[in-house]
């Protein structure tokens, strides 16, 4: 596999990333959030938009996802792939941690946090590739 199309691959997904986190951020400030991920009583994003879950040590969890998006979309940009496998790990076992949460603490999912985590993994993934490529080759 091409380091340059795994580098474009990291960026197309942390965009995703990106748009997903920007949607539970809107959630979490709307007064009134968006029913599109409201499928029912135990598979809807209130939990982590709304509930318990939405913040923690005070920040509200989107903008930490957020924020994680757009340092792995600046690693893969600048071609960093310490910094994607550093930003990705942290993300993934966020990710994992609110999974986690939402599943055994409030009986609910999450299915953009669900996405969020697949991409985090795929991300996860192929930084480990980039890193150990890099090594290989250096």
């Amino acid at each position: 596999m091409k380091i340059n199309t795994i580098y474009k691959s990291i960026t197309a997904l942390s965009i995703v990333g990106i748009g997903l986190a920007i949607y539970l951020l809107y959630n979490y400030l709307a007064p009134v959030p968006s029913e599109f991920c409201a499928i029912n009583a135990t598979v809807n994003c209130d939990a982590v938009t709304k509930g318990s879950l939405a913040t923690i040590f005070g920040i509200p969890v989107a903008v930490v996802g957020l924020v994680g998006y757009i340092a792995i979309l600046f690693g893969s940009i600048k071609k960093w792939g310490g910094l994607i496998l550093g930003m990705s790990t942290f993300g993934m076992l966020f990710c994992l941690r609110l999974t986690f949460l939402e599943i055994f603490r409030e009986r609910v999912l999450c299915p953009v946090c669900m996405s969020c985590q697949v991409i985090m993994l795929i991300i996860f993934g192929l930084s480990i590739y980039l890193v150990k490529h890099k090594e290989t080759t250096s």
